[in-house]
């Protein structure tokens, strides 16, 4: 799928209003965009070939011997009954290799279309693209502290992600907004990413039919026939470790894959909890529910586009609280990478995972380990790459704004080292000679604006400068910046017949219903 493509063929042209879109789009702000990261540098392997083929040998013998559920979904049985698993009940048994072969029709890269096609993704192969956080009910920021989420907060949330520079895509749930009804709330987070921000996007996968409901937006927005031709959505599906299916969750992925759309297929683990203790067994688990989820994808539909998920932290042993940011939930990390590319799957794991209840050291110090254990373990799409406190049960705008800038040293690293004549510097090397400096060399003035990574956050100012402005922590300078950005905030142009038809499709939806709130 090429830009040119998403930009003509894709979009339904509006009888109304196309002189009045030309017009706002050449009067709109654009705001710049990292493209996604293409690694330069190799990815970290901690397994080697018997340690592989141990964990492959374990997770077909699990799929074998101990199967897994598909709980209240005859429609699941009947398709693994028809490709030729034993099914017992809910209990599904996969013969050895059967899993494995069905996922070999899943696509090992794809491109995700966004509105604006300058914004697409491509996901798998060397590729990293870098999304925000996902689901917290809560949110924080310095004004009011830890509160239940809004549908403004949500707003508030996609703005930022859209202005982000080192941010690809616009996520999906960045906040639970809870404010509006749980059976209405997926339409109008659906309506803000698709309006407040041009950035690719996710589906709801809280039930079927609100699914349904985002392809059928997704068809207003890109037209019904380039939707059906084309990724237009990634949405995550989690596996209710260890080894259970649910009909909702399944319910959600049929939807997508019927529809072509992709699904990040994500075991779920706590390690101690939701999986061994042992690395190597946890390793076992996600393979052997990571190869059931995408083969059942393509039971509904062969081709349909899937990510190998692997959602991992360990468990602190004394109060039971998931922890993040260890070196085992990094092993685990890495070695799922591994089996990820020997499927030839793109591979989703990592974010700026920390347990910390504030944007403090704790959440610094953990959150580069993920970070940074995500680049190097080969991921491809890392949701929750900002934004993330509590162990995920807090979307805080502080932190967000503090990792959005720390993810552009992640481009910084994964563009390597180069090796050009210009990068040997030899005649710098020369110019300078023994006991110079190169402050005014030739070399240095010709790449000195874009010799270094620079942040738009951090302070390196001399102390007395840094303590006449207030003295201010990095949660203060993220607290401006916040306000800064949303104060230059200004929406992206859209066609005005599709915004009329996707505020009117969410008015009637909504309309159509009464609220519930369980």
């Amino acid at each position: 799928m090429t830009e040119q493509g998403a930009a003509s063929g894709g979009r339904r042209r509006s009888r109304t209003g196309g002189g009045a879109a030309r017009r706002a789009s050449r009067s709109a702000v654009s705001f710049d965009t990292a493209r996604y990261i293409t690694r330069n540098i190799p990815d970290l392997e901690v397994l080697n070939e018997e340690a592989l083929e141990i964990i492959e040998t374990n997770a077909e013998t699990v799929l074998e011997e101990i199967g897994v559920n598909f709980v209240n979904n005859p429609a699941a049985l009947e398709r693994w009954r028809a490709a030729g698993a034993d099914v017992r009940g809910e209990r599904v048994h996969i013969p050895r290799g059967l899993a494995r072969k069905l996922c070999a029709t899943a696509p090992s890269q794809f491109t995700q279309v966004a509105r604006n096609p300058e914004r697409n993704v491509e996901i798998g192969g060397r590729n990293l693209v870098l999304a925000p956080v996902y689901g917290p009910p809560f949110v924080r920021d310095a004004a009011g502290g830890r509160r239940y989420a809004t549908m403004e907060d949500f707003r508030k949330f996609v703005k930022l992600g859209y202005m982000s520079k080192w941010l690809h895509h616009s996520g999906g749930t960045v906040c639970e907004p809870t404010d509006v009804a749980v059976n209405k709330r997926h339409l109008d987070m659906l309506h803000a990413h698709m309006t407040l921000s041009d950035k690719p996007f996710m589906g709801s996968v809280t039930d079927p039919e609100r699914a349904r409901d985002s392809v059928e937006m997704c068809g207003i927005l890109f037209g019904e026939e380039f939707v059906q031709q084309n990724t237009v959505m990634t949405s995550l599906i989690n596996i209710n470790s260890p080894l259970t299916f649910d009909d909702v969750m399944m319910g959600a992925m049929e939807v997508y894959a019927e529809n072509m759309q992709a699904s990040i297929i994500s075991p779920f683990i706590v390690g101690g909890a939701m999986a061994p203790v042992s690395v190597a067994g946890t390793l076992t688990q996600v393979l052997a529910e990571v190869l059931a989820g995408v083969a059942y994808s393509q039971l509904v539909r062969p081709g349909a586009p899937v990510i190998f998920g692997a959602f991992v932290s360990s468990i602190d042993m004394g109060s039971g609280a998931p922890t993040f940011g260890t070196p085992e939930a990094s092993l685990v990390t890495y070695g799922a990478g591994q089996l990820a590319r020997r499927l030839g799957l793109p591979y989703r794991s990592s974010g700026s995972f920390n347990g910390s209840k504030l944007p403090d050291a704790q959440a610094a110090y953990e959150t580069a380990n993920s970070l940074n254990m995500g680049l190097l373990s080969g991921v491809n799409f890392m949701l929750h790459a900002c934004g993330w406190l509590e162990g995920g049960l807090v979307s805080s705008f502080e932190k967000f704004v503090m990792d959005a800038d720390q993810l552009g040293v992640l481009h910084k690293m994964a563009e390597g080292i180069s090796m050009s004549e210009e990068a040997q510097a030899m005649g710098a090397i020369r110019e300078v000679g023994p006991g110079g400096h190169y402050l005014g060399c030739a070399h240095t003035q010709a790449h000195f604006k874009d010799a270094f990574w620079k942040t738009d956050l951090l302070d390196y100012k001399p102390f007395e400068t840094w303590d006449e402005e207030g003295a201010r922590d990095t949660t203060q300078l993220a607290t401006v910046r916040v306000e800064k950005m949303l104060a230059n905030y200004q929406q992206p142009a859209l066609d005005p017949g599709k915004a009329e038809a996707l505020a009117a499709y969410v008015a009637r939806k909504k309309a159509a219903v009464p609220d519930a709130f369980t």
